[in-house]
């Protein structure tokens, strides 16, 4: 059996009488994409900032690459990387400056290189020399997935990344959460688009009220309705359809 890359066991959270996560299990398979799908205040960004070893359970445990989260947060830390529901981006500086930057905070050779190897990952050379602040909604959310990858981590959390996006920016970023699994990459993807975890998981659990209460691949959770069954409507005509047709009976009222 293959270790999990992250491994939840009833995990409960409780700010005083607010009961936000209530014996959460589940486990994410080492480079796929798992989606957290559940409305807002359901407890997603709550079970994220545990795993990232930002806020502590009261009870149960989680591993990330078969590590305890609370017994050894440093470790945990350096295989993983988190990228918030808002850019964490610098407007004043370029986008190669921002990889740059985080490339030296994290004590990387030759940074230069390491966010020339980014931007062109991201599909981002040509704007590389250009402030943030000139960018679009899509280009920022890559770049600060771009700034999230730097030094390669093994698990990434995505937390509602598409949140505030317009339909083109938000394809361009399921783009990128695939190409991650591609290399490799085990992606944790918080969201409550349903067409997001539709698209992109490759299991998805649905967290309501601080519980799980569905987990499995789209086709395990469609075999939980009842079977579609097929129905006949009458289809109204469309004004397409009906100019389309009193013109053609007029032409030919004409040519006759």
């Amino acid at each position: 059996m293959t270790t999990p890359a992250i491994s939840v066991r009833g995990i409960e959270k409780s700010y005083k009488d607010l009961h936000v996560l209530r014996g959460v299990d589940f486990e994410v398979a080492s480079g796929s994409i798992f989606a957290l799908l559940g409305s807002n205040g359901a407890g997603k960004t709550t079970m994220v900032r545990i795993l990232s070893t930002l806020l502590k359970s009261d009870a149960g445990t989680a591993t990330v690459q078969g590590v305890d989260v609370a017994a050894d947060p440093l470790k945990v830390r350096e295989s993983i990387s988190l990228t918030g529901q808002f850019a964490a981006v610098d407007e004043i500086l370029t986008g190669h400056e921002n990889l740059v930057l985080v490339a030296k905070l994290r004590h990387l050779k030759n940074p230069g290189a390491v966010a020339d190897d980014l931007l062109a990952k991201f599909r981002l050379t040509d704007a590389g020399s250009r402030k943030v602040g000139t960018y679009s909604g899509g280009m920022r959310r890559r770049l600060d997935i771009a700034m999230s990858l730097v030094g390669h981590p093994e698990v990434i959390y995505l937390d509602e990344p598409t949140t505030g996006l317009d339909p083109e920016a938000r394809i361009e970023v399921w783009d990128v959460v695939r190409s991650l699994a591609d290399s490799g990459t085990t992606v944790l993807l918080t969201t409550q688009y349903l067409d997001e975890a539709e698209q992109l998981a490759d299991r998805i659990a649905i967290l309501h009220e601080g519980r799980i209460i569905a987990n499995g691949t789209l086709a395990d959770l469609k075999k939980l309705l009842p079977a579609a069954s097929v129905e006949y409507v009458e289809k109204q005509p469309t004004l397409e359809e009906i100019f389309l047709t009193l013109v053609g009976t007029t032409g030919k009222e004409n040519a006759a």
